[in-house]
């Protein structure tokens, strides 16, 4: 059995961030900050599944919802990834403030990414996993391309994402072209976790491929075949948790 929080913490922004703390019933063997994809929110299936999955395994996780999505307050137009990034390092400072250190960084989609972004800033995270995440942020740009004559033109154009009709700002294209995660991989320097489907329509198997080329060890892959993007079936978020629990046991201090 588990149980659930609901807290609130500070996004770099200024803005109040919502999460949920999925807590393991006697207590947790690990504290984990879940960084959920590009416009996806806490309550996505891949974040509240896997989440949810991985306490019952006596992992507790964080997950809350990016800027102006979800409980959270703001705008979500006026973010980019760098603040994306930062959010997670927010997180994880939360979580230290609250008396659960989170020792381990989980991100899907674009928020495998971030969690790659924002550790090597984390002494206190010793262990990182990504699942379904594109190599580089930039990767997610093809999203836009309706938008992108008025982003060109005016500044801001809209597209339709998740069923949510969203703004997309120059700066937003701009700060995802600017990011390059290729040196924060190599020199993550801790044990990292690459989880892909082959087929994956949405981010390729190759950026798994380049993220795991990248990386320095101890790194480890593991294909989840018959997985879909979005992790829509409720077996893939317990694969998933189960395979990240088991690993992670492989990191902890004894005792």
């Amino acid at each position: 059995m588990t149980s659930i929080e609901s807290v609130k913490f500070p996004s770099v922004t200024g803005e109040v961030l919502a999460g949920t703390v999925d807590i393991p019933d006697g207590g947790a063997r690990a504290w984990a900050v879940f960084c959920h994809g590009f416009t996806l929110g806490k309550n996505s299936a891949a974040a509240a599944r896997t989440s949810k999955a991985l306490a019952r395994r006596g992992i507790g996780v964080l997950r809350y919802d990016a800027v102006g999505l979800g409980g959270s307050t703001g705008d979500w137009s006026q973010t980019t990834f760098t603040t994306k990034v930062q959010d997670v390092q927010q997180a994880v400072g939360f979580m230290a403030s609250s008396g659960r250190p989170a020792t381990v960084l989980i991100g899907h989609s674009l928020g495998g990414t971030a969690v790659l972004g924002a550790a090597p800033a984390l002494p206190e995270v010793k262990a990182v996993v990504t699942v379904s995440a594109p190599y580089q942020p930039i990767h997610v740009a093809h999203l836009f391309d309706e938008a992108m004559d008025d982003v060109e033109r005016k500044g801001v154009g809209e597209v339709t994402l998740g069923g949510k009709r969203l703004q997309i700002r120059k700066q937003l294209i701009e700060d995802l072209e600017r990011a390059d995660l290729s040196g924060c991989i190599r020199e993550l320097d801790r044990p990292l976790l690459v989880m892909h489907s082959p087929t994956d329509e949405t981010v390729g198997i190759d950026n798994a491929g380049e993220i795991f080329q990248a990386a320095m060890h101890p790194k480890s892959f593991i294909s989840l075949d018959r997985c879909d993007h979005l992790l829509t079936e409720r077996w893939q978020a317990e694969r998933i948790a189960g395979l990240v629990a088991a690993w992670v046991d492989g990191y902890r201090p004894a005792g």
